[in-house]
């Protein structure tokens, strides 16, 4: 009998779960495991304002993809995908094509622009490891220009961040410990330096607790950043952002500025658009065992799959918290299948929501405990060492996780 193939598209939270419970379930002869991903490493996407900020160096966020996996039962191929046809049970990469009898699409988030005008050309995005690079060298070279210009532009160190929510919150966090380091280390004044938060939503953090989201704003005002709520982004040009002040057709400001990134928001991968899976912004609404309406071999997880919380109405976030428990009843569903058994419902256990605010400070929600402050921090760090030692064990926990607790 003909071993089933498992095509496991992309190397994320989701994807890379998904791969190491099946290679500790499966034998070698029971299922060919395939992995494909756009490059050889993973990155802890929820590392990566860190890595922009320039407060860890993008090596930190990022390890081998052959260091977690077994090839004697996993063949990795590093190619980008290029299509998904499900009807043909077929998908294309740079490097040829791939059949499958069951597929698992874990193929991350792509950035949201909501059509406006500029932002995909003049803005930076915290969208992977490159990118992050990118921001951090940017930011720096402001700097560092402007510490040799004999007329200083001061435009140069306003740092525009669009969006409050998530990402942006804990990339503002970052900036207000990375910021002094940049000034010391380019003789530049601090007065000079200008953080501004801008967010379309009529609040910081929603759906957040208010008492922490006060505490969120308190610390980082303290740190120098400036909030401007309820003002969205209308155009973004090679010298800055224009944003709406008021209802009126001319109430609209242009802010001057060396440095602006777009945090404030992510669809799914826009393949899915082309796959032939119903979609909403590239993300399927999956049925509670995680596979897409109408394909019983098609599994779709982590920011291109779409939860409803039934308590509230509204979708689960896309959280590394939910992909890598995805992954875990994914591997545990498609195991199933092959052996003929039903399949399980996917019911997300949340344990809690921490949002740093930089590398000694943070606010969270953890059992229903509010914290703040270095317990909450601690409490961070701790969620990001579980998730490595869940993919990796003790080993990666050592070489990659976050020990400066205290």
């Amino acid at each position: 009998m003909k071993r089933p193939t498992i095509l496991v598209l992309g190397a994320g939270y989701g994807g890379l779960m998904t791969v190491v419970n099946l290679q500790k379930s499966l034998g070698a002869d029971e299922a060919d495991i395939v992995l494909i991903n756009k490059n050889d490493y993973h990155y802890e996407s929820t590392w990566l304002h860190e890595a922009a900020a320039g407060t860890l160096t993008p090596e930190q966020v990022r390890y081998d993809i052959a260091s977690v996996i077994n090839s004697n039962k996993v063949k990795f191929i590093e190619a980008e995908v290029t299509g998904i046809d499900v009807e043909a049970k077929n998908v294309k990469t740079n490097l040829g094509s791939h059949t499958y009898d069951y597929l698992v699409i874990a193929l991350g988030f792509e950035g949201e622009t909501f059509g406006i005008k500029g932002l995909d050309q003049y803005a930076l995005s915290i969208a992977n490891v490159k990118a992050a690079r990118q921001i951090r060298d940017h930011m720096e070279y402001q700097f560092a220009t402007w510490s040799t210009e004999e007329v200083k532009d001061d435009s140069r160190l306003t740092i525009i961040v669009g969006g409050a929510g998530f990402t942006g919150i804990e990339y503002l966090g970052e900036l207000g410990n990375r910021v002094p380091e940049l000034c010391k280390e380019y003789d530049v004044p601090a007065k000079k330096v200008r953080i501004l938060c801008v967010e379309a939503a009529p609040m910081v953090l929603p759906g957040f607790d208010p008492e922490l989201v006060e505490y969120a704003v308190r610390q980082l005002g303290a740190k120098g950043v400036e909030f401007s709520i309820g003002t969205p982004v209308v155009e973004a040009t090679a010298e800055g952002v224009m944003i709406k002040t008021g209802e009126g057709e001319d109430d609209i400001e242009f802010i001057k500025a060396g440095t602006v990134v777009w945090a404030a928001g992510v669809r799914g991968n826009r393949l899915i658009e082309e796959s032939g899976i119903e979609n909403m912004r590239a993300r399927v609404k999956v049925n509670k065992d995680l596979r897409a309406p109408g394909f019983d071999n098609v599994f779709v997880i982590g920011d291109c799959s779409l939860m409803i919380n039934e308590a509230i109405n509204r979708p689960y976030p896309p959280t590394a918290q939910i992909a890598m428990q995805q992954g875990d009843v994914c591997a545990k569903n498609i195991i199933s299948l092959i052996q003929g058994k039903p399949t399980m419902e996917f019911v997300p256990d949340l344990k809690g929501s921490v949002c740093s605010l930089g590398d000694d400070d943070a606010i969270g929600v953890v059992f229903d405990k509010k914290l703040t402050g270095k317990k909450a921090s601690f409490m961070k760090k701790m969620i990001d060492n579980r998730a490595l030692f869940m993919v990796g064990g003790v080993g990666l926990t050592i070489k990659k996780g976050k020990f400066n607790i205290l």
